[in-house]
């Protein structure tokens, strides 16, 4: 019954500590919103990263969690992320690339301008054991990806 960690699994081991960010966000109106705050990722068993962040903008204190695990059934990555400044909850799909230092994580979630929904994808790029990357994309109705957020964590 109990599922025991896999090599994707273990992928996911490089991310756990304590890690200080600097995110920037393109927003719909062309304004930039700077972020810095903290984040703590940790396993469950090996199974499932947690991670758990707070942090600082323009718009006020907020705080997420995002969970990501391996689903060998489905051959592929799962997880949510939720935050305190939003009502929606995000679904996550995703997969290593060839070179293993990028995790693309797809998911549908609620338009900026608060009509309909639109794909988005998050990705983790690990840099070296000290420093990973974060960006994130839109797709815009024509079909191109728009990238609006862009993180650098560094290991505290």
């Amino acid at each position: 019954m109990f599922s025991q960690p896999q090599s994707e699994h273990e992928w996911l081991e490089q991310l756990v500590g304590e890690w200080k960010f600097e995110h920037e966000c393109s927003m719909p109106d062309g304004s930039i919103n700077q972020a810095e705050g903290n984040m703590t990722c940790r396993t469950l068993n090996g199974m499932w990263l947690l991670s758990e962040s707070s942090g600082e903008s323009e718009e006020g204190a907020w705080s997420s969690l995002m969970s990501i695990g391996f689903d060998p059934k489905l051959g592929h990555y799962v997880g949510t992320f939720i935050g305190s400044m939003m009502a929606n909850i995000w679904h996550y799909q995703g997969c290593l690339d060839e070179s293993k230092t990028r995790l693309q994580l797809a998911a549908e979630g609620p338009k900026f301008e608060g009509e309909g929904t639109a794909h988005y994808r998050d990705t983790i790029i690990v840099v070296d054991e000290n420093t990973w990357r974060m960006t994130s994309e839109m797709q815009t109705d024509e079909g191109e990806w728009v990238q609006f957020m862009s993180g650098k964590h560094t290991r505290v």
